[in-house]
């Protein structure tokens, strides 16, 4: 028995090993996978700035892309009333422009504003400016002499263009970008692009020193305002603040507490930066949202992996209850067998012996070898037919009994057997009942059995009561017993089970009830038990009742 305690003491401590190793292994994870979830938010704070200064910037992009160059196609025929219009639709589409300048530029005439260089002269005949404020008022008026830089700016560049570049091939778009575009902080400038053929008629007016005539040429500034773009922010789970600050901004003192970064703007923008920042316990909160499916995966890894190891232990527990009941069955069907066969053995030896017996001894002999023989048949006999029940072996015989009659030979024969056993029955409304008498009477021996062998000496009674309900004929086995433990009362019909007491050390191998509730089954019955310690038991045999 010691042995047996040691490997249950394995068991529970490698049950014990096993769950602490999953506990850790649960914690360790969860403490892994959080740490790598914050530094992937972390580092998506750090790199989705870029999507969200691509959308921000995108009107822009368009404006800078699509918008100024449709300048080109009026190849230098705008006048203050087309501007005008084109600025209106500049100020309905990019708000971020707050005004427009227009240059009505003549090449090969002298005007008040001239810029003269390789025997060309660019002049700005006129200047309109254009605003609007807030978006719905926008007007014109014609500036004179005083605001004429960028127009001088952009003269040189487009002189120095006609002068030296090459028309024999078409110009590079990094040679269009230098001589057309003149990008500065907050503002644009840009000039339609020449063509190849216009730039051999400038070079001949060149070449002449006098122009026959003068060629229109349409020269715009945009003057931007950076807030007024409208910041998109395509990532707020990550970024609490977006706003737009000037690229000197650096509020170290104030977000001390804050995760910050920031992105410079590209182009005319370029003096200014988006500027993120978040509270710690914003970006906390974007984590925990992202870590709960992980937790929940890994909690279901956990619980997955403890119940194969619950699985795991209920089948070597169950092996182990297994082989412990088989241990029993095997000492005491040893026992069972062992004790007959000794008893043969000496009443055969002296049978055998040299000396004479009597005929009283051999009798006496005769008898024991025929009760041993029997004990050991029954046995067999047992066995037997427990498995051919449980392999469906053997065929239902239905036949006609009387209860009386029944009863009675059963209830006379444990009186001859036991004479210290006091066994009653009672019968209401039932006198004929078809059934397989073998099978029932298998039944009624091993209850009847059972309650005269787990009786106190001195309480060595049973009632029978035998009653017809409803469809059914009910068979009641009421002792006065040792009882049965409420705990024992599930177990009492398993197979080889037996309750550990002073009544069932030996003589009993478990298969006694097992094999009641087997024929009762067999025979489309119900057999169930009432038990209270030291007060008896009663077992109920339920069969479908048929006359």
């Amino acid at each position: 028995m010691a042995a047996q305690k040691n490997v249950y003491r394995k068991n529970f401590s490698l049950i014990v090993i096993f769950l602490v190793f999953t506990a850790i292994t649960f914690v360790v994870a969860l403490f892994i996978s959080y740490n790598l979830t914050a530094k992937y938010v972390e580092n998506e704070f750090a790199s989705k700035k870029i999507e969200v200064l691509e959308q921000t910037v995108k009107p822009y992009n368009d404006f800078f892309q699509n918008k100024i160059p449709e300048i080109t196609s009026y190849q230098g025929f705008l006048d203050s009333a087309s501007a005008a219009k084109y600025a209106l639709s500049v100020f309905h589409d990019y708000v971020f422009v707050k005004r427009v300048v227009f240059y009505d530029v003549q090449i090969g005439e002298v005007a008040p504003i001239t810029i003269r260089r390789n025997d060309l002269s660019i002049s700005a005949k006129a200047i309109y400016q254009y605003w609007h404020i807030n978006g719905n008022i926008f007007g014109t008026r014609q500036i004179f002499p005083g605001d004429e830089t960028d127009f001088k700016e952009m003269a040189l560049k487009l002189n120095n263009y006609i002068a030296f570049s090459d028309t024999s091939r078409v110009s590079s778009q990094n040679e269009l970008y230098k001589t057309f575009w003149d990008v500065k902080p907050d503002k644009i400038t840009y000039t339609n692009i020449l063509r190849r053929e216009d730039v051999k008629i400038y070079r001949e007016l060149q070449r002449r020193h006098e122009a026959p005539a003068s060629y229109k040429q349409n020269m715009m500034t945009f003057h931007l305002d950076p807030y007024m773009l409208k910041v998109k922010n395509t990532h707020q789970e990550l970024y609490q603040n977006v706003s737009i600050q000037p690229m000197v901004y650096d509020p170290i003192d104030s977000e001390g507490d804050k995760m910050i970064t920031e992105v410079a703007f590209p182009g005319a923008f370029s003096d200014y930066k988006l500027f993120f920042s978040s509270a710690n316990g914003y970006l906390t909160a974007e984590i925990n949202r992202r870590f709960m499916p992980i937790g929940a995966a890994i909690l279901l890894v956990t619980l997955f992996l403890v119940l194969i190891g619950w699985l795991i232990y209920r089948n070597l527990n169950v092996n182990i209850k297994l082989f412990k009941l088989q241990y029993d069955f095997i000492n005491n069907f040893t026992h069972e067998f062992k004790t007959p066969v000794s008893v043969i053995k000496i009443a055969g030896s002296n049978l055998r012996g040299d000396g004479e017996l009597t005929e009283r001894q051999r009798k006496h002999y005769g008898k024991i070898l025929d009760e041993e023989a029997d004990k050991l048949n029954d046995l067999m006999n047992k066995l037997l037919s427990f498995t051919q029940l449980e392999n469906k072996s053997i065929t239902l015989k239905r036949e006609e009994i009387v209860v009386d009659e029944f009863t009675s030979r059963y209830i006379d024969t444990f009186k001859i057997k036991y004479p210290d056993f006091k066994v009653k029955c009672k019968i209401s409304d039932v006198k004929l009942f078809y059934t397989d008498p073998v099978l029932l009477g298998s039944v009624f021996q091993n209850l009847i059995e059972n309650a005269y062998k787990y009786s106190h000496p001195q309480k060595k009674e049973l009632n029978i009561n035998i009653t017809h309900e409803k469809r059914n004929i009910v068979f009641s086995f009421v002792d006065k017993g040792i009882g049965i433990p409420k705990n024992e009362l599930n177990n009492v019909f398993k197979k080889f089970y037996r309750i550990e007491n002073q009544y069932n050390q030996n003589g009993s191998v478990g298969l006694g009830l097992a094999f009641c509730k087997e024929l009762v089954n067999f025979m489309n019955g119900e057999i169930t038990v009432r038990s209270k310690i030291n007060e008896g038991s009663e077992f109920i045999v339920t069969l479908p009742f048929e006359n």
